[in-house]
């Protein structure tokens, strides 16, 4: 049994997304209350060939294990190999195999849930990474439900991943084909989690504390992760944990407390090397995230203007103080919104 279910646990994972759970986030979150942590996917090609941008995918602190790094490829021996290699580095507490994304530029590579349609190769690449890793680290996988409607084939892959030795499956509800539109299947994670010896990982359409709790009472998973609802609301993993123990929902997080964990994961962002150290363009490159964060606030239309052109730590802090002394309603109610 994996350490993170000792004693009847039943964690709350931070789902690995591309461009969104590096090491910043995952620090966030885990001060939140996420359980076990996941990088963003990496290639394994990238790590065979120690290319210094694939590997700072890799990077995670001390304080944020259990971590697991997680890999795609559709090279069972590659992947082995990758795998030793980021043992070698940083000595995660399990490596993760990518079986569930959905992006066009990794499937058509025969990675992520492209690997869906072809058992025989998925089985390859599962087994291959687990003889390779042997006893070092748990081998874990991430799935989706299925190709599409015609194809959804959970209970078969899991029944494959667990003989080719993972010791725990996340299963994404959805197909590969939905993306992340309409609903997650929690019957399908639900029939694999109660036909499977190993522990099944929920994942889709968790967003509050009752979600969390409906799925860990009315299905057999071990788990739940969290992707989406953690980027506009981290507080999701103590939200979730204080309604598990006490049946009670939290009062909405205070606007200020908001602001406040926004510009403290700029800030971090501009102090961290993921881009290069330069202020500038991490907070370009944080803009989308900084949407998501601001998702429902008041004054929505300008301040989303002022967002998407923000450089600075400082000009955000500017900006955070306007929209709280309601500069931003008045100029939404001018413009419409």
């Amino acid at each position: 049994m994996l350490p993170w279910f000792d004693h009847g646990k039943f964690p709350l994972f931070l789902a690995p997304m591309a461009g969104v759970t590096d090491v910043t986030f995952r620090t966030i979150c885990k001060e939140l209350g996420a359980d076990v942590m996941v990088t963003e996917f990496v290639s394994a090609e990238g790590i065979v060939r120690r290319d210094d941008r694939t590997r700072k995918y890799t990077e995670f602190h001390e304080g944020q294990r259990p971590v697991g790094v997680q890999l795609f490829g559709a090279d069972g021996e590659r992947m082995g190999e990758a795998a030793k290699k980021i043992i070698d580095w940083k000595q995660p507490d399990f490596i993760d195999i990518n079986f569930g994304c959905p992006v066009s530029k990794v499937v058509s590579k025969n990675g992520g849930s492209s690997l869906l349609k072809d058992c025989p190769l998925l089985a390859s690449v599962a087994s291959g990474v687990a003889k390779a890793v042997g006893d070092q680290v748990p081998v874990t996988a991430k799935i989706r439900v299925g190709w599409d409607e015609k194809h959804i084939n959970a209970l078969e892959v899991c029944k494959t991943l667990e003989d080719c030795g993972m010791q725990q499956i996340a299963i994404h509800g959805r197909t590969r084909s939905q993306g992340y539109r309409g609903e997650a299947n929690w019957d399908i994670i639900n029939e694999c989690a109660e036909s499977s010896n190993i522990p099944i990982i929920g994942n889709g359409d968790i967003t509050s504390g009752l979600d969390v709790a409906k799925r860990k009472n009315e299905t057999a998973v071990s788990g739940l992760m969290i992707g989406r609802a953690a980027m506009q609301n981290p507080w999701i993993f103590k939200e979730a944990k204080h309604y598990l123990e006490t049946g009670e929902i939290l009062p909405p997080i205070e606007i200020e407390e908001r602001w406040h964990l926004i510009i403290r994961h700029c800030t971090l962002a501009t102090q961290s090397d993921r881009y290069g150290g330069e202020e500038k363009h991490t907070i370009m490159a944080m803009r989308s995230r900084l949407m998501a964060y601001c998702k429902g606030f008041s004054g929505a239309k300008a301040l989303r203007q002022k967002l998407c052109q923000v450089v600075s730590v400082t000009e955000l802090e500017d900006i955070a103080a306007a929209h709280l002394s309601g500069v931003y309603d008045r100029q939404s109610d001018a413009l419409g919104d």
